[in-house]
């Protein structure tokens, strides 16, 4: 099949959902305007998070992630991750803080990578929103675990150096 013809058949698909037959199998395209967002729970987040885009790839892939946007003073409570966690920042300066670590600072454009079952968290900053892609691998059935808030004295504590 051809490029002209795999983006023909892209276009004669019903609206949400694009895919072209690409001899191992079919591509498909999720569309923004088709992804739900979901406000992130308040068990795993303190202020105002949303979820879009959430996704799980089917076995033998182990992936998984989502988009998750946090207002301004918003985190997720101590977690970890049974194969690590790669975070994209596509927006805005957010904290993170590694167990045991010092609490640091990103911006949009870096890439933040926590090894597997290392307890940590993540949001945005008090006074900046922030947006990141969460991508990490489902072991055992579960892509993460979780624990209990990070409290305000954690989240406010001073930014350490790396």
């Amino acid at each position: 099949m051809t490029r002209f013809s795999i983006c023909l058949v892209a276009l004669l698909l019903p609206a949400g959902v694009a895919q072209a037959q690409n001899g191992a199998g079919d591509m498909t395209i999720t569309r923004k305007t088709d992804m739900e967002t979901t406000a992130g729970p308040a068990e795993n987040f303190t202020g105002t998070a949303t979820i879009t885009g959430q996704f799980q790839r089917e076995a033998p892939s182990r992936v998984s992630g989502a988009i998750v946007h946090f207002e301004p003073g918003a985190r997720t409570a101590w977690h970890t991750h049974p194969a690590g966690q790669t975070l994209i920042v596509t927006e805005g300066v957010g904290w993170t803080q590694v167990e045991g670590g010092p609490k640091l600072e990103f911006h949009a454009g870096d890439i933040l990578w926590c090894p597997a079952e290392h307890r940590h968290w993540h949001g945005a900053t008090q006074h900046d929103a922030m947006t990141h892609i969460a991508i990490q691998e489902v072991i055992d059935g579960s892509p993460v675990t979780w624990m209990e808030h990070v409290t305000d004295e954690e989240y406010l504590a001073p930014v350490g150096q790396e």
